[in-house]
């Protein structure tokens, strides 16, 4: 029986390598397939039951190793949708199950890639090389913050993105506590002088919150106040204007308390264009801004300067704050006698359309708006498992969660995304055909034994003859 057994031993033997080599052949033809995983072959003996002393070696049997927790290079391709895992997780991914464009509907399962050469398709959603359509969480453009609990295939529009009216004006500058007016050039003092600004056509009063310079005192309000530079702000339909401001120094403070330095008015211009008395030019802010001893603003205290509402080109504007920050705006000396205004932005923008998407290393959709907004659209979602080795393989490079692998631990962890880049096979070509060439020749050696048990068989069938 010895003979026979080593027969069925090296046919087990040569199926072992047959099996080994499918799996060789398989990694090699996935040598440039994106996120592909090899599978390396492991070996089994097989050993009969018997006494100690007449235990045999056995035949051998072949199965597959999977080798997900390695991972392939990553390549960069300069398509912004594309992305890569660096790390250890996998994309949630679903399958369109019916239906084209918007009507499409998908089998409503979680099934998990690390194939990451995402692209849009004509209906805004984003699908690998392979046909599966990426999974994530939706994020409020206003709050920021995501909507819902489970992944969900992601479709991102290019609808346009609403218009935001301007609330809030950061203003850092630093005022000459000595203004370089014209006046002052001329020989005189560098005070506003009071007579250019009228407070409801009455008495000049350049302390009142309703105090305006109409347009036949433009020339005087000009040559005692300084420019302090302009922002472009936007309605509520995202219309745009300009708003043109100037300071004009009051007087040089007082004993207090507190004590002050300077006290300056806020102007805004309406019309530039004014001519006559009855026409405003230029509106005051509703208080005015003094600065203590060491050039810090003491009053207003909370750092806010409220803008009036007036008309400017036909535009409305109300309810803009100038925000200092407390200590963003200060009175020191300048020998220039002019603002130096080192940051003035504001928060509104007109509305916008989508322009381009890219990703995160957190995950996050990034879409940029023609309008210069910035905004997080989405969350991609990754999951990560106990035993990666133990997921079970799908066509196209996907894989589905088993009980030998345990449920997906969803998020990152300490995984990163790279934008712009896909992950390449793990397959090492001169590893595969070393591994070819060691299986060939294990085949042949089981040929061989199977061609010398054939020899030792034909020698007893001489011994009748």
């Amino acid at each position: 029986m010895g003979v026979f057994s080593a027969l069925t031993t090296a046919v087990s033997g040569m199926t072992a390598q047959s099996y080994a080599l499918e799996n060789i052949s398989g990694n090699i033809a996935n040598s440039r397939t994106a996120g592909y995983k090899r599978v390396d072959t492991t070996f089994s003996d097989l050993v009969p039951d018997s006494a100690l002393n007449r235990q045999i070696s056995g035949s051998v049997a072949a199965y597959s190793r999977a080798t997900n927790t390695i991972q392939g290079d990553l390549n960069a391709t300069r398509i912004d949708t594309n992305v890569a895992l660096n790390g250890d997780g996998f994309f949630v991914v679903d399958q369109r199950q019916s239906g084209v464009g918007a009507s499409t509907t998908f089998s409503n399962k979680n099934l998990y890639t690390r194939r990451g050469d995402f692209d849009f398709d004509a209906n805004g959603y984003l699908v690998n090389g392979a046909g599966y359509f990426l999974k994530g969480l939706k994020i409020d453009q206003v709050t920021g913050q995501l909507v819902g609990t489970q992944p969900e295939v992601l479709r991102i529009t290019k609808e346009q993105f609403p218009a935001k009216a301007t609330t809030s004006i950061e203003y850092r500058a630093n005022i000459p506590a000595v203004p370089g007016t014209t006046q002052k050039t001329q020989g005189g003092t560098e005070f506003l002088n009071p007579a250019s600004v009228t407070a409801a056509g009455t008495a000049p009063n350049p302390y009142a919150a309703n105090a305006a310079v109409m347009g036949n005192n433009i020339g005087s309000f000009l040559a005692t106040s300084i420019p302090g530079g302009s922002v472009t702000v936007y309605d509520t339909l995202g219309k745009a204007t300009s708003v043109e401001m100037r300071w004009a120094k009051i007087d040089n403070g007082n004993a207090g308390p507190p004590v002050t330095t300077g006290t300056w008015g806020l102007f805004v211009a309406q019309n530039t264009s004014a001519t006559t008395a009855g026409q405003v030019a230029y509106v005051q802010a509703g208080q005015t801004v003094s600065f203590g001893t060491t050039g810090q603003m003491v009053s207003p205290s909370t750092g806010d300067i409220t803008l009036p509402t007036m008309t400017i080109n036909g535009t409305s504007i109300s309810g803009i704050n100038l925000t200092t920050g407390g200590n963003g705006l200060t009175q020191n000396g300048d020998v220039s006698g002019q603002i130096n205004a080192r940051s003035i932005r504001q928060d509104g923008y007109t509305a916008g359309t989508l322009d381009r998407v890219s990703v995160s290393a957190e995950g996050q959709v990034i879409g940029t708006f023609s309008n210069g907004q910035v905004v997080a659209l989405a969350q991609i979602s990754v999951a990560r498992f106990n035993a990666d080795n133990s997921l079970k393989r799908l066509d196209g490079g996907a894989y589905e969660e088993t009980i030998e692998s345990g449920a997906p631990i969803i998020g990152l962890g300490t995984s990163q995304m790279v934008g712009g880049n896909v992950e390449q096979s793990n397959t090492d070509i001169a590893d595969e055909f070393s591994k070819m060439i060691v299986t060939q020749q294990a085949y042949s050696a089981n040929t061989k034994v199977i061609s010398t048990a054939q020899e030792m068989l034909s020698s007893v069938f001489n011994i009748i003859r």
